[in-house]
């Protein structure tokens, strides 16, 4: 056998090249191994054809060994279910190690063209399982392997493959030559003899069940375990649709698609009168897999219905993450939205007192933000905050984004070029539910979970936008600050408020509100923007923030309209939801599954939920004043404040640019209310005016000095000083003031009997002066500090031929000032503008030697 084999191998290179021609003999054995790749499915792969789709297909290669699965069209998302056997692959080595170091498995991805070249998807590569002897109890399992074409992502592969070692070859002699020798005129080449001898009876897997004559399904065991699952699909509306071959979208219907099973909406008549579907609720049966890895994607794709028969798909989405819409649906009723149920809601009329035009709730913003200095006696008086949230409401983790009743789901259209993204066409406004069913069809069905849904006819509104401030706005002049002001754009309205803007400012107070009406959802996209106003060019946008009203609208958390904490009739806090919280409470219990609350007489307790709760649990301790509304409605309101839903609030929006995307242009701290006409007027808006400052005059009268340093000398050789006493207000050194001249004082003593008169603007709850002045003399608008009041005094010695001499100085915080004593240990401060006047004797001080001494 083998000897023989060896000995005419020798043979025969000695007849070829000479007896003496060194050779080297390497004998490698050869074994046969079995190859099955398991290709189960696809997803999220590029659409390269023009209807945003493609018709993909595998083409899998092992060694030198390759075959392909079949066509799938018309689909971003494939299930081959497939499995490709290689038989009889002769791999040299030894197994162990084949075993360490397996060859790859090659996945390329192509998208079957009728007319060219097919197009190439990308590429994935898998390690097959190795099994070195067949009865080994190792069964592969399904992965997905990232596709990439280069160095981008383009979709994911489900599938694994295994590699079992059938037969060895006996006898395999390669020969290679090392040194090789050349004739004159001749040319010798290789010539390789093999001879295989092998062995029968591999034990082999059971060949998986055909779908089609030579097509392989995947087998039980590999292929995942499902199980008949339940997909409720809310399609409550489309948005924003554009174009589609130049002509609009006008009547569309909307296709889901998951785990080979398909459903179909009815058709929207007229997308632009009415965008919402007609029957919200779409209902399949599907098998999917137990577990979460395996789990289809969920398509969603919208067809518009054209004449002529013509059906194109105008936008889709894929939807890869299905975990967060299962649910139990024997859970309760956690999905219905409270607001929109006001057919059983009465209303009434609120009894109104303004506490008058000048205040503004900013003293309410500023008490809740820590800033007690600007907000006077609001919290002695125990009136309520607010909650300020330093993010949108959106991401405020409690409230789910909003988006629990309907989510929104981007739709993309067209051929994904290598360099840009597919773009969006739309949107589709809509959720879903997913549970598993019953394997005995004979056991009742699981509840439905989308019941009881709100009218999907549109809503006309009233939105009221407020915006309190702005922070760190990017600069956008040549001296580092802004110019801002605000433009509101909902659908067709625009306001665009120039004329109140704030000059030189990175951190402008605007304390504007803007009341539109609206009609949802067509005009859903409330968009804020900032500019800064220039005078001579053309004004330049800061930044932008785009809110969903629909979401808040719908959203069972109350985002529509913050919950105070305090139900107050008049005064700084009126109540301004349309509904008493007496009748949000019944809304929220009824959708909850609760009875209904019952009241006591006296309306001081409540049960609700199976709890009883009193209004001395939530009002103990607390300052009650005369602008509380009725018990029932005060208690009602606590216990609203206990069920998760949206408090009055302030959120702080980040503003965004075009062209920079990534970076923030500022914040903007704000809150919007939304209130549906159908319910009645609103209550009255708040008033966030930034507050004026009050016109104030200091009047201070110079009496006398005493005790003055006397810097001159006189003819005589006496000490003496001519005396004058000068004052301002610091920041308003143009209104500097000075007494008359008192000549040849030998003892420090001057009598003047002078009066100042200084005026000035003063913010009594900020307790802070405004200075307004431009800052260089080219400059078009003033700039506004806040300083605090005080007034400096100086003492000076009047020279005629050289400059005045400075003898002394007197700084008074004005609401911090010393009252004259006659010895320090009684000296005391009091603010100036409590005691409105005061009289005395000031010391005054110079700087000597670094140190400050008694000038008088």
């Amino acid at each position: 056998g083998d000897e023989k084999c060896v000995e005419k191998q020798k043979h025969t290179a000695t007849t070829v090249f000479g007896a003496n021609t060194p050779i080297v003999s390497c004998n490698f054995d050869i074994y046969i191994y079995h190859l099955r790749c398991y290709i189960y499915q696809a997803r999220n792969l590029m659409a390269l054809d023009k209807d945003s789709f493609s018709d993909p297909y595998a083409h899998v290669s092992f060694l030198h060994r390759s075959k392909t699965t079949e066509i799938i069209h018309s689909t971003l998302n494939p299930t081959w279910d497939q499995t490709i056997i290689f038989d009889e692959i002769e791999i040299y080595g030894e197994p162990q190690t084949v075993l360490q170091n397996p060859p790859k498995v090659i996945i390329e991805l192509f998208d079957n063209d009728q007319v060219g070249k097919d197009e190439f998807l990308g590429r994935s590569i898998c390690s097959p399982l190795v099994k070195l002897n067949s009865e080994m109890d190792i069964t592969p399992k399904l992965l997905w392997h990232p596709v990439m074409n280069g160095d981008k992502a383009c979709g994911d592969v489900l599938v694994t493959a295994e590699l079992i070692l059938r037969d060895k070859v006996h006898c395999c002699v390669l020969t290679h030559i090392l040194f090789s020798v050349f004739n004159n005129n001749s040319r010798y080449s290789l010539t390789e003899h093999s001879m295989f001898v092998s062995q029968d009876g591999s034990n082999l897997p059971i060949l998986p069940s055909q779908r089609a004559p030579h097509l392989y399904m995947v087998p039980q065991g590999i292929r995942p375990v499902v199980q008949l699952t339940a997909i409720e699909i809310l399609a409550w509306g489309l948005r924003n649709m554009k174009n589609y071959q130049m002509a609009s979208i006008t009547s569309p219907s909307l296709v889901v698609e998951c785990g080979g099973e398909r459903v179909e909406s009815v058709v929207i008549k007229n997308l632009k009168k009415t965008p919402n579907f007609p029957s919200s609720v779409l209902f399949m049966k599907v098998f999917l897999p137990k577990e979460e890895l395996y789990m289809p994607p969920l398509v969603i794709k919208v067809i518009d219905h054209r004449q002529f028969g013509r059906k194109p798909v105008v936008g889709q989405c894929t939807i890869d993450q299905l975990d967060r819409f299962r649910c139990d649906p024997y859970a309760g009723k956690e999905d219905i939205v409270p607001q929109l149920k006001g057919k059983i809601i009465f209303l009434y009329k609120l009894e109104i007192n303004f506490i008058g035009k000048d205040f503004s709730i900013l003293i309410k913003f500023y008490a809740s933000s820590g800033e007690h200095g600007k907000c006077g006696q609001y919290i002695q008086k125990g009136y309520s905050k607010l909650k300020i949230y330093d993010c949108e409401l959106e991401d405020v983790a409690d409230f789910e984004g909003l988006t629990d009743f309907s989510e929104t789901f981007k739709l993309y259209r067209g051929k994904s070029d290598e360099n840009e993204d597919p773009s969006v066409v739309g949107e589709f406004k809509g959720s879903f539910r997913i549970y598993p069913l019953p394997d005995d069809p004979s056991m009742p069905a699981p509840p439905r979970q989308f019941r009881e849904l709100p009218d999907s006819v549109p809503q006309e509104c009233t939105v009221r936008i407020y915006i309190v401030q702005g922070l760190e706005l990017q600069p956008q002049d040549n001296n580092g600050l802004c110019d801002p002001y605000i433009k509101i754009t909902l659908g067709k309205k625009v306001i665009e408020d120039r004329d109140h803007y704030i000059p030189n400012t990175l951190n402008p107070v605007f304390g504007r509100m803007y009341e539109l009406s609206c009609y949802l959802p067509q005009e859903k996209d409330l968009k804020i923007s900032v500019y800064d106003y220039d005078t001579f060019t053309r004004d330049e946008k800061v930044g932008e923030t785009i809110i969903d009203l629909e979401n808040r609208f719908l959203s069972r958390f109350g985002s529509h309209c913050g919950i105070p904490e305090q139900y107050c009739t008049s005064g700084v806090n009126t109540w301004r939801d349309q509904l008493r919280p007496t009748q949000l409470l019944q809304n929220v219990a009824r959708f909850k599954g609760f009875p209904q609350p019952i009241l006591s007489e006296d309306g001081s307790r409540i049960r609700y939920g199976g709890q009883e709760y009193s209004l001395d649990e939530f009002e103990v301790n607390k300052i009650l004043h005369q602008h509380l509304g009725a018990p029932e409605e005060r208690l009602a309101l606590h216990i609203l404040r206990t069920q998760g839903l949206v408090p009055e609030h302030v959120e702080t929006r980040t503003l965004h640019s075009t062209f920079q995307p990534n970076i923030s242009q500022g914040k903007l701290q704000m809150w919007v209310d939304v209130f549906p006409k159908s319910l009645g007027p609103p209550g009255p808006p708040f008033n966030i005016t930034p507050r004026k400052a009050k016109k104030y005059y200091l009047r201070v009268i110079i009496w006398n000095t005493k005790d003055v340093i006397l810097d001159e000398k006189s003819i005589t050789g006496e000490d003496m000083s001519d005396i004058y006493v000068k004052g301002w207000i610091p920041g308003k050194e143009e209104n500097k003031q000075k007494t008359d001249v008192h000549y040849r004082s030998l003892d420090g003593e001057g009598n003047f009997n002078w009066r100042f008169v200084f005026p000035f603007d003063y913010l009594p709850a900020e307790q802070l002066c405004i200075l307004a002045k431009k800052e260089h003399f080219w400059s078009i608008d003033q700039t506004e500090f806040r300083v605090p009041p005080r007034l400096i005094i100086q003492i000076w010695d009047n020279d005629k031929f050289s400059l005045d001499d400075y003898l002394g100085f007197l700084e008074l915080d004005l609401h911090h000032t010393i009252i004259p004593a006659k010895s320090s240990e009684k000296s005391k401060t009091a603010s100036l503008f409590e005691q409105k006047s005061m009289k005395g004797w000031w010391p005054c001080y110079t700087d000597k030697d670094g140190t400050r001494v008694l000038a008088v």
